[in-house]
Formats: C-alpha cells, sequence, structure tokens
C-alpha cells in the first residue's frame, strides 16, 4: 500500500508542485521517499490520501511550513489530529483567478447567463462580470474591468492574443452545489479555504478574502447536496429567457469514473445547456483523447465535451487548442 502512496505523491510532486510551492514539491519528494509516513497515509480512504488535503490538515492544526524533517516530526506526533481534520474536510480550493480562464468562453456565450457551478465550494467562481482581469499578451497588458471601474479582485493571466475577451458577461442569475457548501461570512469557513492555498501564495491568500467579499455582499444561491441530484435541480429553477450555462472546475476528479462519465452524459443530452468544463488529464477519457498537445501539470479546458485550450490550474495561463 505504501508503493501506492509514495507513486501518488512522486506524481503530484513533478506534475503539480514542481516550480509552484517549493515546500509541497520538498514534501511530497520526501514523503514518496519515507515508507514510514506513506504507510500512515495509506491507512486514509479513497481520495483523502491525496497531498494537498494532507498538508491542508497539517497547517490548519501548526504544522511548521518549511523544510522536510520538523515537518514530518510534527506529521507523527500529531497523526491522530491530523486525520480527523482529513476525514472532516475536503479539498474545496475556491480559485477565483480560475475566472480569468473561464472568461474567453463566458464572453463569446450570448446572454444574459444563468451561471451554475458544479462543486461550487464557496461560489466564488460565480463572479466573473465582478473581477478585474489583467491579460499579459505578447509583452502587454490587455486590462479589463467591470462597468463601474476596476474591481478589488484583479486576475493576471498569460493568454494567446486572438482568445482575450472583450467584454464580460451578462449574469442574471448564478447558483452553484456543493456537498459542503461554505457561506463566505464564516469566517472558520474561510479559514479553511486559506489553509488550502498553497503556503507561498501570498498574492492567492489575498485574493481569496477579497472575493469572499464581493460573494458575501451579494451572496449566491448555493445548494447542498450531490452533484448528479442537484444540479440538474438548479438548470430548471434558472430564469426563463437566460442562456444557462454548467462549469465545473477541477471537481470531477473526486467522483468515481462512471459518475464522472455520467454527470458528462447528462451534460451532452442537454441541448440548451452550455458545459464548461476545467478538469485535469483523464477526470474524462474522452476529452483527454482529443488534445494532441503535452498538457504538462494542466488542466483542459472543454466546451460540451470538444476541448478549446490548456489553461494553468489555478488561472493563471490560457493556450487555445483551436
Amino acid at each position: 500500500m505504501s508503493a501506492r502512496i509514495a507513486d501518488v505523491y512522486r506524481r503530484f510532486a513533478e506534475f503539480e508542485a514542481e516550480g509552484v510551492s517549493n515546500t509541497y514539491f520538498e514534501w511530497s519528494s520526501a514523503i514518496a521517499e519515507d515508507p514510514e509516513i506513506a504507510d500512515l497515509i495509506s491507512e486514509l480512504p479513497g481520495i483523502k490520501v491525496q497531498p494537498n488535503l494532507v498538508f491542508a490538515a497539517a497547517r490548519h492544526l501548526g504544522a511548521p511550513v518549511g523544510p522536510y524533517p520538523p515537518f514530518r516530526a510534527w506529521l507523527v506526533e500529531n497523526w491522530t489530529s491530523v486525520v480527523s481534520i482529513v476525514m472532516a474536510r475536503a479539498t474545496q480550493t475556491n480559485e477565483a483567478a480560475r475566472c480569468a480562464v473561464l472568461l474567453p468562453v463566458l464572453s463569446r456565450i450570448d446572454g444574459p447567463l444563468a451561471l451554475i457551478e458544479a462543486g461550487a465550494s464557496a461560489g466564488l467562481c460565480l463572479y466573473p462580470d465582478r473581477y478585474s482581469y489583467r491579460y499579459e499578451v505578447d509583452g502587454r497588458t490587455v486590462s479589463l474591468d467591470p462597468a463601474s471601474g476596476p474591481s478589488v479582485v484583479q486576475i493576471p493571466c498569460v493568454i494567446d492574443a486572438r482568445d482575450v475577451p472583450t467584454r464580460l458577461p451578462s449574469i442574471a442569475w448564478r447558483a452553484g452545489a456543493d456537498l459542503n457548501p461554505i457561506d463566505p461570512t464564516d469566517q472558520d469557513q474561510l479559514a479553511w479555504l486559506e489553509t488550502l492555498v498553497w503556503p507561498e501564495h501570498t498574492a492567492r491568500r489575498d485574493r481569496l478574502h477579497a472575493a469572499s467579499t464581493i460573494a458575501a455582499d451579494d451572496p449566491p444561491n448555493l445548494r447542498q447536496g450531490d452533484i448528479l441530484a442537484a444540479i440538474p435541480e438548479l438548470i430548471k429553477q434558472a430564469p426563463a429567457g437566460a442562456k444557462v450555462v454548467v462549469f465545473h472546475s477541477a471537481v470531477l476528479v473526486y467522483l468515481p469514473a462512471d459518475r464522472r462519465q455520467e454527470f458528462a452524459e447528462k451534460m451532452l443530452a442537454l441541448g440548451d445547456v452550455t458545459w464548461v468544463s476545467n478538469e485535469g488529464p483523464g477526470v474524462f477519457p474522452f476529452i483527454t483523447d482529443q488534445v494532441e498537445r503535452p498538457v504538462g501539470g494542466r488542466t483542459i479546458l472543454a466546451v460540451d465535451g470538444r476541448p478549446v485550450a490548456l489553461v494553468g490550474p489555478h488561472g493563471q495561463s490560457y493556450e487555445s487548442l483551436n
């Protein structure tokens, strides 16, 4: 079992953490070569072994952020408490910056839009019309702001020149579903979201707090429940005359393969709904098989099952596939 954990942590180090978080790269690389710690983690069920959840749970309890040896000693001493947090919580990373890679798609859909997010967490990605964007294009910056002026949330993104959005979408209604929706006004729940942000990513933590103030001022309609049942119900509630868009980012990976396929089939069967998925390679094999370029550590942005771009997992880049 520890060999499987070693492989999970090695892959996380190589494909997700390297060049993104020195701390998580060191920790995950070391655990891949540490049978004792791998054995501890192997006691966790299923998806709970994921590195970012284990690391966040430890940090939430005060684990030292830095070199692996002190972290390892702390982890061994406090493992029972870490397990309690891991079992009670989930990776609900709510990265508002992902709106920067959703925007090229959303801006081209005739609105107004009824925006529905599967796996919404606190719903921070339901406000693409309330954020400011700073797109880096061929050495220059293209700015895009709400009509009211620059937002407290400003999102940078490197993008192809032809895909730079020229407008923000008109959103008539916003809703989402999650097994455990997070209240953006609840400071304890926000503290967990903050812990999910990787250690060195100060700008992401600042953006999280800024975006949460926007959500708190105008809370979205968040429903607790399984997305396969809840999303169809939310679609029925969308206001007449609005174009329904269902989207998700790094969410379906947490479902078993058969349920992912079931969700995809449900979405593709809805001819009057636009389905936007932003998931890692392998989550939807029928989408990944259409991509001929190396994906690397990026995710695949697809519209109605057709890949349109390779994007940074936290919204930092957009490379068109068209």
